[in-house]
């Protein structure tokens, strides 16, 4: 197959698993999908295409407009894309990075074997749901008032470190080491910090989840040795992001758009890019905020991080430094960054936006943590609660692809809507506990029915595309031992 219609628009195929549109009226670069056929058969009908075309019409906008291989239909930006703009002459877009502001994963390794918990998930899976916050709402590891909101946006990961709740290697193993020194605290409103200072350490509710594993599958050992990771270990996944305090900059920040830069937003495709001119006061104050937000997020999953090793220690009777609860790595997933990438053969500083997507700095790279360097960037691409995950590693041809970056999950293929039409959450329940073995807590079965595996693309598949591109190589896989969601 050379060519792909998908919703009136007509793909070409650049070379396996690279499929292209080409610039038309409107459009300043080509936009590519990186996907498999099936993978593109399954967002042929939703706006995934039309969303990513439209994205490269933002001013700007360097070489192409991206989607990553776990694609689908998003606010704006599909989810799943990636564009970088210049940081001069072109623009930032909230509607790029999504409401929750750096929401992302990070990965906890031990020493724990499967023999450890094994008979063991429905007390572990009680623990951690009777102890770690989740839902709607209020509620967090640690709740005060706006000073403390404030140096967390100021301060992130160093604020945690302070405070007692982390340890120097956490920094060393979270991307940017935790602390985006941009944060601008003023620029974020106090209804953001109101609405943040309850949920200091929680998970929320929708997609955010706190899994336990175990290793299943290791394919590059040597990569594997450098993270800690051996088959049958037990770890760790934690994913969720800004709460309604990045939602809340979001909102902010797309309003004042709409209202001093209406000429940008009229001349693009849809209202949902907004975007502000980069240079403009509006585009610093939104970045400063933007980097506040990713402090909170990288708190909150730290304060977690935390609470789990509590958990841990009660229920297994030993210390957390006994069972060797280490981080693994902490990365974004939904971001805006300036970072400095070639384009034809010259630097430029450019705001590269992952919307669902996952920064994969390849081996050598001077951003990857010292640890490994040798190797490249952990990556962690958490797939639905029946069907496991990944750890990656960032490609070789990241940086001259996909301006390093590739998936970050399996990605969605129904609404939510849709899915608690298809599914029963108590149902979903009893056949991942009674089939695989998975014990699933959650604050509803409403919640249970709109995360379940049918629910989600094919990791494996889009996995493969991702190592086969050299954009993100398969280091090892996991697979849910218990899993407590809002």
């Amino acid at each position: 197959m050379t060519t792909f219609d998908a919703d009136g628009i007509t793909l070409e195929r650049v070379r396996e698993n690279v499929w292209e549109i080409t610039r038309d009226d409107g459009m300043r670069v080509p936009a590519r999908v990186l996907a498999s056929e099936a993978l593109l058969e399954e967002i042929s009908d939703d706006k995934t295409i039309q969303q990513l075309k439209n994205t490269a019409h933002l001013p700007g906008i360097q070489k192409q407009a991206l989607c990553m291989p776990d694609g689908h239909q998003g606010y704006g930006f599909p989810v799943g894309g990636v564009a970088a703009l210049d940081a001069e002459e072109g623009c930032i877009s909230p509607g790029g990075v999504g409401y929750d502001i750096n929401c992302g994963v990070r990965m906890m390794t031990t020493n724990l074997t499967y023999d450890d918990v094994d008979g063991r998930e429905e007390e572990l899976v009680d623990a951690l749901f009777a102890n770690i916050p989740s839902g709607l709402g209020g509620g967090g590891v640690v709740e005060s008032g706006i000073d403390t909101v404030e140096a967390i946006l100021d301060r992130g990961m160093e604020w945690a470190l302070e405070e007692g709740y982390a340890v120097p290697a956490d920094l060393d193993h979270c991307e940017d080491e935790g602390v985006r020194t941009d944060s601008d605290p003023s620029a974020v409103s106090q209804k953001a910090k109101d609405r943040g200072k309850n949920q200091i350490g929680s998970l929320g509710s929708g997609n955010h989840f706190l899994e336990v594993q175990r290793v299943t599958d290791v394919f590059r050992g040597d990569v594997a040795d450098a993270y800690g990771l051996a088959e049958e270990q037990i770890v760790v996944l934690i994913h969720t992001g800004s709460r309604g305090l990045g939602h809340q900059v979001c909102t902010d920040y797309l309003r004042r758009i709409e209202q001093e830069h209406g000429d940008m937003l009229a001349e693009l495709p849809d209202k949902e890019l907004a975007a502000a001119p980069a240079g403009s006061e509006l585009a610093e104050e939104y970045y400063g905020a933007m980097c506040a937000a990713i402090n909170f997020a990288w708190v909150n999953r730290q304060l977690i991080m935390h609470r789990t090793m509590e958990v841990f220690e009660r229920v297994f009777d030993r210390s957390h430094e006994e069972m060797e609860m280490e981080l693994l790595y902490d990365v974004a997933h939904n971001i805006a960054k300036k970072e400095e990438h070639t384009v034809e053969g010259e630097d430029r500083e450019l705001y590269v936006h992952r919307k669902g997507a996952t920064r994969a700095f390849p081996a050598g790279h001077p951003e990857v943590p010292a640890a490994y360097r040798d190797v490249g960037q952990p990556v962690i691409i958490p797939g639905s609660m029946g069907a496991g995950s990944f750890v990656l590693r960032g490609g070789e041809h990241s940086m001259a692809e996909t301006f390093g970056s590739t998936a970050h999950g399996a990605g969605r293929v129904m609404s939510r809507t849709q899915a608690k039409n298809e599914f029963w959450g108590g149902d979903v329940q009893d056949g991942l506990r009674d089939q695989d073995r998975i014990y699933v807590k959650a604050q509803s079965g409403a919640t249970v029915a709109e995360e379940a595996p049918g629910v989600y693309k094919d990791v494996d598949e889009v996995v493969r595309v991702s190592d086969e591109l050299g954009i993100g190589d398969k280091v090892a896989r996991t697979f849910p031992v218990c899993n407590i969601k809002g």
